[in-house]
């Protein structure tokens, strides 16, 4: 019984520390790569979903150069990316059911609404220009040796240090109202609600384990199943974990922290040897074009997730938690990737198709690719750090 207790406490109520949740994200990323033959990726499926928005008003998609690329066919119940995030959203409620995490809160103010619906669009839409966001070109990119996702990269910080300063200026500045009180009021306990609360968390995750289940045993479905039990992982992890690229990298130019940052970059070492493994059994990596689409689609993602408040799987639990202003966000992801399907056969050519594909392991070599890309994670590791001392040297001299 008290073990139990215990467990309940440290593993299914408490928050999870970032630094081994991330690295069991890159362990699980490689895995979920080698078992699906694709990687951990979430916009693309929201793309589909503008696409099939879409078609609901009779739209023909047949023209559009975009979701020919993205593969249109069945739907989010018959797709491994759209599986995957049923599941993601299934931990994601596990976790915040578990948590006593869930509350109905609106956005604190008019230029709140603006920022997540706007930003979300300028995410969404740098996102899918860019081939993927900070899971397909940063977090599961990145590990699979393409250029891009270190182009993209590069961009996305620099875009991330301009959506900082921009959101610092006095327009975004909510006001808050100081009222004066009495006495300290004490914090009010529900244990009802406790507990009703964390059976339906209960009742979310065993659900989605079931579904699972049935489509490995029952459907012959296993890659589906697979993938929905991999996005319940990634969802619970992410969730519990509180993990959030956008403020990975924000952070480190408006407060000087920076364990979110490194946490990620020792996730993605993990995930790169186990990646490099399968790919030597024979798996293709994920190669995308390394062309001005990977430097423009990361500045402008970049400053839409800070100016939106979050990423594009960090909405995500936030959204379930009750948070409307990450539902705003989630909306703008879908209506950004969308806009660039309608605009990609103009932007397409110049942009990204006509540019070269590169594999690191192809030009240096397996081995000499494998050691370039560690490289280059040392140099981000070390960057991380260089911007975290000279933000602590200014704080300083202030």
């Amino acid at each position: 019984m008290n073990f139990w207790k215990n467990f309940k406490k440290n593993f299914l109520i408490n928050f999870w520390s970032p630094i081994p949740a991330v690295i069991a994200l890159g362990v699980l990323s490689a895995y979920y790569f080698g078992i699906t033959g694709t990687y951990w990726a979430v916009t693309g499926e929201f793309t589909r979903w503008g696409g099939h928005i879409l078609q609901a008003f009779n739209v023909d998609l047949s023209t559009w150069g975009y979701y020919q690329i993205m593969n249109m066919q069945g739907n989010s119940f018959t797709r491994v990316d759209g599986v995957m995030i049923i599941g993601m959203f299934a931990g994601c409620i596990a976790a915040a059911f578990w948590g006593n995490n869930v509350k109905f809160r609106l956005p604190s103010s008019k230029i709140r609404v603006f920022q997540a619906l706007i930003g979300g669009i300028i995410a969404g839409f740098g996102a899918r220009l860019g081939m993927g966001c900070n899971l397909a070109s940063f977090f599961t990119g990145i590990p699979q040796f393409s250029l891009h996702a270190w182009i993209f990269t590069v961009a996305m910080i620099i875009g991330v240090y301009f959506g900082a300063k921009f959101t610092l200026l006095p327009m975004f500045r909510s006001k808050m109202k100081m009222q004066k009180v009495s006495c300290v009021k004490s914090l009010e306990k529900d244990e009802t609600k406790i507990n009703n609360f964390f059976t339906l968390g209960s009742l979310a995750f065993i659900a989605i384990i079931i579904w699972a289940l049935y489509l490995i045993f029952f459907q012959n479905s296993t890659k589906l199943g697979m993938a929905m039990l991999f996005g319940s992982a990634f969802g619970l992890i992410i969730a519990k974990a509180q993990i959030c690229f956008t403020s990975a990298f924000r952070d480190l130019f408006i407060t000087g922290r920076s364990q979110m940052a490194k946490a990620i970059v020792l996730g993605m070492i993990v995930a790169t040897i186990g990646v490099f493994s399968y790919i030597m059994m024979g798996q293709p990596a994920k190669i995308m074009w390394a062309g001005p689409n990977a430097i423009i689609g990361g500045l402008l993602f970049g400053f839409g997730i800070v100016l939106a408040g979050g990423c594009e799987c960090g909405w995500m639990y936030r959204a379930v938690e009750g948070q409307v202003h990450f539902w705003i966000v989630g909306i703008g992801n879908v209506i950004g990737s969308t806009l660039l399907a309608f605009v990609w056969d103009d932007l397409s050519l110049s942009l990204a198709t006509s540019w070269p594909k590169i594999n690191l392991l192809e030009s240096f070599g397996n081995y000499g690719g494998l050691f370039f890309n560690y490289g280059l994670l040392f140099l981000l590791f070390l960057l991380i750090l260089i911007l975290e001392k000279r933000y602590l040297n200014k704080s300083i001299n202030r």
